[in-house]
Protein backbone atom coordinates (compact mmCIF):
# COMPACT_ATOMS: atom_id res chain seq x y z
CA UNK A 1 0.00 0.00 0.00
CA UNK A 2 2.84 2.42 0.90
CA UNK A 3 6.40 2.20 -0.39
CA UNK A 4 8.95 3.35 2.18
CA UNK A 5 11.83 2.94 -0.24
CA UNK A 6 15.28 4.39 0.39
CA UNK A 7 17.78 4.81 -2.45
CA UNK A 8 21.40 4.92 -1.22
CA UNK A 9 23.78 7.38 -2.87
CA UNK A 10 27.51 7.69 -2.19
CA UNK A 11 29.75 10.70 -2.63
CA UNK A 12 33.45 9.81 -3.02
CA UNK A 13 36.57 11.96 -2.80
CA UNK A 14 40.04 12.05 -1.25
CA UNK A 15 41.08 14.14 1.72
CA UNK A 16 44.25 16.22 1.73
CA UNK A 17 46.33 13.20 2.76
CA UNK A 18 45.05 11.16 -0.16
CA UNK A 19 42.76 8.95 1.93
CA UNK A 20 39.61 7.75 0.17
CA UNK A 21 36.45 9.19 1.76
CA UNK A 22 32.91 7.95 1.17
CA UNK A 23 29.81 9.89 2.24
CA UNK A 24 26.42 8.18 2.54
CA UNK A 25 23.25 9.93 1.33
CA UNK A 26 19.65 8.71 1.26
CA UNK A 27 17.10 9.68 -1.38
CA UNK A 28 13.53 9.17 -0.17
CA UNK A 29 10.10 9.71 -1.70
CA UNK A 30 7.15 10.51 0.52
CA UNK A 31 4.57 7.74 -0.14
CA UNK A 32 1.62 10.11 0.30
CA UNK A 33 2.57 13.27 -1.60
CA UNK A 34 5.23 11.61 -3.80
CA UNK A 35 7.66 14.42 -3.04
CA UNK A 36 11.34 13.49 -2.99
CA UNK A 37 13.94 14.60 -0.46
CA UNK A 38 17.49 13.76 0.63
CA UNK A 39 19.15 12.99 3.93
CA UNK A 40 22.74 14.27 3.66
CA UNK A 41 24.09 12.83 6.90
CA UNK A 42 27.61 14.24 6.64
CA UNK A 43 26.26 17.82 6.76
CA UNK A 44 25.56 17.32 10.45
CA UNK A 45 29.33 17.69 10.94
CA UNK A 46 29.24 21.25 9.60
CA UNK A 47 29.13 24.13 12.05
CA UNK A 48 25.54 25.31 12.13
CA UNK A 49 25.17 28.93 13.17
CA UNK A 50 22.51 29.95 15.64
CA UNK A 51 22.15 26.72 17.64
CA UNK A 52 25.25 26.90 19.86
CA UNK A 53 22.93 28.48 22.43
CA UNK A 54 19.31 29.57 22.68
CA UNK A 55 18.87 33.12 21.37
CA UNK A 56 16.17 35.60 22.39
CA UNK A 57 14.89 38.30 20.01
CA UNK A 58 16.81 41.61 19.87
CA UNK A 59 15.67 44.60 21.92
CA UNK A 60 13.97 46.36 19.00
CA UNK A 61 11.66 43.37 18.52
CA UNK A 62 10.68 43.42 22.20
CA UNK A 63 9.29 46.96 22.05
CA UNK A 64 5.52 46.80 22.67
CA UNK A 65 5.04 50.40 21.62
CA UNK A 66 5.86 49.50 18.01
CA UNK A 67 3.85 46.26 17.94
CA UNK A 68 0.42 46.60 16.23
CA UNK A 69 -0.75 43.37 17.88
CA UNK A 70 -0.37 44.58 21.46
CA UNK A 71 -3.62 45.65 23.13
CA UNK A 72 -2.70 49.33 23.36
CA UNK A 73 -2.23 49.51 19.56
CA UNK A 74 -4.59 46.95 18.06
CA UNK A 75 -7.62 49.24 17.58
CA UNK A 76 -5.67 51.87 15.66
CA UNK A 77 -3.08 49.70 13.90
CA UNK A 78 -4.98 46.67 12.55
CA UNK A 79 -7.63 46.54 9.79
CA UNK A 80 -11.25 45.49 10.24
CA UNK A 81 -13.17 42.63 8.67
CA UNK A 82 -15.14 43.01 5.45
CA UNK A 83 -18.80 43.89 5.94
CA UNK A 84 -19.60 41.00 3.59
CA UNK A 85 -18.99 38.64 6.50
CA UNK A 86 -21.68 40.24 8.68
CA UNK A 87 -19.31 40.12 11.66
CA UNK A 88 -17.97 42.66 14.16
CA UNK A 89 -14.90 44.65 13.10
CA UNK A 90 -12.69 41.97 14.64
CA UNK A 91 -13.53 38.40 15.60
CA UNK A 92 -12.90 37.67 19.28
CA UNK A 93 -12.80 34.31 21.03
CA UNK A 94 -11.77 34.57 24.68
CA UNK A 95 -8.34 36.28 24.53
CA UNK A 96 -7.78 35.68 20.82
CA UNK A 97 -8.47 38.51 18.35
CA UNK A 98 -8.73 37.97 14.58
CA UNK A 99 -8.63 40.57 11.81
CA UNK A 100 -7.70 40.74 8.09
CA UNK A 101 -4.10 40.34 6.98
CA UNK A 102 -2.78 43.69 5.72
CA UNK A 103 -0.73 41.76 3.17
CA UNK A 104 -3.06 38.94 2.03
CA UNK A 105 -2.04 35.75 0.26
CA UNK A 106 -5.60 34.73 -0.67
CA UNK A 107 -9.06 36.26 -1.09
CA UNK A 108 -9.66 35.59 2.60
CA UNK A 109 -6.45 35.98 4.62
CA UNK A 110 -6.70 36.68 8.33
CA UNK A 111 -4.40 37.03 11.32
CA UNK A 112 -5.40 35.65 14.71
CA UNK A 113 -3.36 36.75 17.73
CA UNK A 114 -3.17 34.51 20.80
CA UNK A 115 -3.48 37.07 23.59
CA UNK A 116 -1.66 40.16 24.88
CA UNK A 117 1.67 38.42 25.59
CA UNK A 118 4.10 40.17 23.26
CA UNK A 119 6.74 37.43 23.15
CA UNK A 120 6.40 33.77 24.09
CA UNK A 121 9.47 31.54 23.92
CA UNK A 122 9.03 28.51 21.70
CA UNK A 123 7.48 25.59 23.57
CA UNK A 124 6.29 27.71 26.51
CA UNK A 125 2.85 28.83 25.28
CA UNK A 126 -0.16 27.64 27.26
CA UNK A 127 -2.31 24.95 25.70
CA UNK A 128 -5.33 27.20 26.19
CA UNK A 129 -3.81 30.07 24.19
CA UNK A 130 -3.11 27.83 21.19
CA UNK A 131 -6.49 26.09 21.47
CA UNK A 132 -8.46 29.33 21.59
CA UNK A 133 -6.53 30.89 18.71
CA UNK A 134 -7.14 27.80 16.56
CA UNK A 135 -10.85 27.87 17.45
CA UNK A 136 -11.01 31.54 16.47
CA UNK A 137 -9.51 30.66 13.07
CA UNK A 138 -12.12 27.92 12.58
CA UNK A 139 -14.92 30.38 13.41
CA UNK A 140 -13.56 32.74 10.77
CA UNK A 141 -13.46 29.99 8.14
CA UNK A 142 -17.01 29.01 9.01
CA UNK A 143 -18.19 32.57 8.34
CA UNK A 144 -16.16 32.76 5.12
CA UNK A 145 -17.79 29.56 3.86
CA UNK A 146 -21.26 31.03 4.43
CA UNK A 147 -20.31 34.21 2.53
CA UNK A 148 -18.12 32.69 -0.19
CA UNK A 149 -18.89 28.96 -0.53
CA UNK A 150 -16.51 28.60 -3.50
CA UNK A 151 -13.43 29.40 -1.38
CA UNK A 152 -13.03 25.76 -0.35
CA UNK A 153 -9.22 25.48 -0.13
CA UNK A 154 -8.37 26.52 3.40
CA UNK A 155 -5.36 26.56 5.72
CA UNK A 156 -4.19 27.56 9.17
CA UNK A 157 -0.47 28.33 9.38
CA UNK A 158 2.14 29.83 11.69
CA UNK A 159 5.48 31.54 11.11
CA UNK A 160 7.25 31.49 14.48
CA UNK A 161 9.71 34.43 14.54
CA UNK A 162 11.26 36.19 11.51
CA UNK A 163 13.53 33.24 10.69
CA UNK A 164 10.34 31.34 9.79
CA UNK A 165 8.89 34.24 7.79
CA UNK A 166 7.07 36.02 10.59
CA UNK A 167 7.14 39.81 10.39
CA UNK A 168 6.25 40.27 14.08
CA UNK A 169 7.23 38.26 17.15
CA UNK A 170 3.84 38.70 18.88
CA UNK A 171 2.35 35.15 18.74
CA UNK A 172 -0.25 34.78 16.01
CA UNK A 173 -1.64 32.37 13.43
CA UNK A 174 -2.55 33.02 9.84
CA UNK A 175 -5.74 31.69 8.28
CA UNK A 176 -6.57 31.44 4.57
CA UNK A 177 -9.40 30.50 2.22
CA UNK A 178 -9.27 30.62 -1.57
CA UNK A 179 -11.07 29.47 -4.71
CA UNK A 180 -7.82 28.64 -6.51
CA UNK A 181 -6.38 25.26 -5.62
CA UNK A 182 -2.83 25.33 -4.24
CA UNK A 183 -0.23 22.77 -5.26
CA UNK A 184 -0.50 20.93 -1.94
CA UNK A 185 -4.30 20.93 -1.97
CA UNK A 186 -4.24 19.57 -5.53
CA UNK A 187 -1.72 16.81 -4.77
CA UNK A 188 -3.43 15.68 -1.57
CA UNK A 189 -6.86 15.71 -3.20
CA UNK A 190 -5.65 13.61 -6.15
CA UNK A 191 -3.73 11.15 -3.99
CA UNK A 192 -6.61 10.76 -1.53
CA UNK A 193 -9.11 10.08 -4.30
CA UNK A 194 -6.84 7.53 -6.02
CA UNK A 195 -6.29 5.76 -2.70
CA UNK A 196 -10.01 5.67 -1.90
CA UNK A 197 -10.86 4.32 -5.35
CA UNK A 198 -8.18 1.62 -5.14
CA UNK A 199 -8.43 0.50 -1.52
CA UNK A 200 -11.82 1.80 -0.39
CA UNK A 201 -10.24 3.54 2.62
CA UNK A 202 -8.73 6.88 3.61
CA UNK A 203 -5.10 7.53 2.80
CA UNK A 204 -4.03 9.22 6.04
CA UNK A 205 -5.87 6.69 8.23
CA UNK A 206 -4.02 3.91 6.43
CA UNK A 207 -0.76 5.84 6.66
CA UNK A 208 -1.10 6.13 10.44
CA UNK A 209 -1.69 2.37 10.69
CA UNK A 210 1.42 1.69 8.59
CA UNK A 211 3.64 3.99 10.66
CA UNK A 212 2.34 2.62 13.97
CA UNK A 213 3.18 -0.85 12.67
CA UNK A 214 6.66 0.26 11.50
CA UNK A 215 7.23 1.98 14.88
CA UNK A 216 10.52 3.66 13.91
CA UNK A 217 8.96 7.03 12.98
CA UNK A 218 5.86 6.92 15.19
CA UNK A 219 6.13 9.23 18.21
CA UNK A 220 2.85 9.12 20.15
CA UNK A 221 -0.65 10.55 20.38
CA UNK A 222 -2.52 13.46 21.93
CA UNK A 223 -6.16 12.42 22.01
CA UNK A 224 -7.28 11.61 18.45
CA UNK A 225 -4.13 13.16 16.96
CA UNK A 226 -1.34 10.75 15.96
CA UNK A 227 2.21 12.11 15.68
CA UNK A 228 5.15 10.83 13.64
CA UNK A 229 8.15 12.09 11.71
CA UNK A 230 7.89 12.55 7.94
CA UNK A 231 9.52 9.70 6.00
CA UNK A 232 10.85 12.12 3.36
CA UNK A 233 11.21 15.43 5.24
CA UNK A 234 10.41 18.64 3.43
CA UNK A 235 12.09 20.60 6.23
CA UNK A 236 14.37 20.03 9.21
CA UNK A 237 13.02 17.71 11.93
CA UNK A 238 9.62 17.56 10.21
CA UNK A 239 6.82 16.15 12.36
CA UNK A 240 3.32 15.24 11.18
CA UNK A 241 0.13 15.23 13.20
CA UNK A 242 -2.78 13.30 11.66
CA UNK A 243 -6.38 13.13 12.88
CA UNK A 244 -7.86 9.96 11.34
CA UNK A 245 -11.49 10.26 10.33
CA UNK A 246 -11.58 14.06 10.47
CA UNK A 247 -11.52 15.84 7.12
CA UNK A 248 -12.81 19.33 7.81
CA UNK A 249 -11.57 22.18 9.95
CA UNK A 250 -15.21 23.24 10.26
CA UNK A 251 -16.36 19.97 11.84
CA UNK A 252 -14.17 20.52 14.92
CA UNK A 253 -17.11 21.47 17.13
CA UNK A 254 -15.47 19.77 20.11
CA UNK A 255 -12.88 22.09 21.69
CA UNK A 256 -11.01 19.03 23.02
CA UNK A 257 -9.91 18.17 19.47
CA UNK A 258 -8.35 21.62 19.19
CA UNK A 259 -6.84 21.27 22.66
CA UNK A 260 -5.30 17.91 21.75
CA UNK A 261 -3.87 19.47 18.59
CA UNK A 262 -2.42 22.31 20.68
CA UNK A 263 -0.76 19.77 22.99
CA UNK A 264 1.00 18.10 20.05
CA UNK A 265 2.16 21.43 18.63
CA UNK A 266 3.62 22.48 21.97
CA UNK A 267 5.26 19.06 22.46
CA UNK A 268 6.95 19.52 19.09
CA UNK A 269 8.09 23.02 19.99
CA UNK A 270 9.55 21.77 23.28
CA UNK A 271 11.54 19.24 21.26
CA UNK A 272 12.81 22.02 18.97
CA UNK A 273 13.68 24.11 22.03
CA UNK A 274 15.84 21.21 23.29
CA UNK A 275 17.82 21.55 20.03
CA UNK A 276 18.33 25.30 20.65
CA UNK A 277 16.01 26.10 17.75
CA UNK A 278 13.78 29.09 18.44
CA UNK A 279 11.86 29.20 15.16
CA UNK A 280 9.43 26.93 13.31
CA UNK A 281 6.53 26.73 10.85
CA UNK A 282 3.36 24.72 10.91
CA UNK A 283 0.54 24.30 8.41
CA UNK A 284 -2.78 22.50 8.30
CA UNK A 285 -4.78 22.48 5.08
CA UNK A 286 -8.25 21.24 4.30
CA UNK A 287 -10.67 21.01 1.39
CA UNK A 288 -14.02 22.06 2.76
CA UNK A 289 -16.07 21.13 -0.29
CA UNK A 290 -15.20 19.38 -3.54
CA UNK A 291 -16.46 16.83 -6.06
CA UNK A 292 -15.07 14.12 -3.79
CA UNK A 293 -17.21 15.15 -0.81
CA UNK A 294 -20.02 12.74 0.02
CA UNK A 295 -22.20 13.19 3.09
CA UNK A 296 -19.94 16.10 4.08
CA UNK A 297 -16.96 13.73 4.50
CA UNK A 298 -13.93 14.45 2.32
CA UNK A 299 -11.31 11.87 1.35
CA UNK A 300 -8.66 14.35 2.52
CA UNK A 301 -8.23 13.90 6.26
CA UNK A 302 -6.56 16.59 8.32
CA UNK A 303 -2.78 16.60 8.63
CA UNK A 304 -0.54 19.15 10.28
CA UNK A 305 3.12 19.51 9.31
CA UNK A 306 5.67 21.23 11.57
CA UNK A 307 9.30 21.98 10.67
CA UNK A 308 12.13 23.59 12.62
CA UNK A 309 13.79 26.55 10.96
CA UNK A 310 17.18 28.18 11.27
CA UNK A 311 17.45 30.10 14.52
CA UNK A 312 16.50 33.75 14.76
CA UNK A 313 20.01 34.82 15.69
CA UNK A 314 22.81 37.10 14.44
CA UNK A 315 24.45 35.92 11.24
CA UNK A 316 22.51 32.69 11.16
CA UNK A 317 22.86 30.30 8.22
CA UNK A 318 19.65 29.78 6.22
CA UNK A 319 18.18 26.29 6.04
CA UNK A 320 17.37 26.76 2.33
CA UNK A 321 20.24 26.55 -0.18
CA UNK A 322 20.68 26.63 -3.93
CA UNK A 323 20.24 22.85 -3.95
CA UNK A 324 16.64 23.14 -2.76
CA UNK A 325 15.83 25.79 -5.35
CA UNK A 326 17.66 24.00 -8.16
CA UNK A 327 16.50 20.43 -7.50
CA UNK A 328 13.13 21.23 -5.87
CA UNK A 329 14.10 18.67 -3.21
CA UNK A 330 14.67 19.36 0.47
CA UNK A 331 18.04 18.21 1.81
CA UNK A 332 18.24 17.65 5.57
CA UNK A 333 20.90 15.87 7.63
CA UNK A 334 19.09 13.93 10.36
CA UNK A 335 17.14 10.73 9.69
CA UNK A 336 13.43 10.80 10.56
CA UNK A 337 13.97 7.66 12.63
CA UNK A 338 16.54 9.44 14.82
CA UNK A 339 14.27 12.47 15.12
CA UNK A 340 11.35 10.28 16.24
CA UNK A 341 13.46 8.57 18.90
CA UNK A 342 14.54 11.95 20.32
CA UNK A 343 11.07 13.51 20.14
CA UNK A 344 9.29 10.69 22.00
CA UNK A 345 10.56 12.07 25.32
CA UNK A 346 8.29 15.11 24.89
CA UNK A 347 5.18 12.93 24.48
CA UNK A 348 5.68 11.11 27.81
Amino acid sequence: MFNFNIQPVYGNFKDTSGKEIERYIEVRKDPVHLKQSRITFSRSKEKERGIEKFYSPPDFDMNRKKCPFCSENIEKATPILSKKLNLPDRLVYKKSVLFPNLFPYTEWSGVSIFDDNHYVEIGSASIESYRDCLINCSHYLFEVKKTDPESVFTAITQNYLPAAGGSLIHPHLQVHATKIVSENHRIIQQRAELHKNKFGSYIFSDYVKAEKKNKVRYIGSTGMWEWMTAFAPQGFFEIWGICPGKSSILEFKNSKLWEDLAKGIINTQKFYRSLNRNSCNFSMISIENSKSVKNNISNCELKISIIARSGYAPWVRSDITGFEFGFNEMATFTSPETTAESAKFFWK
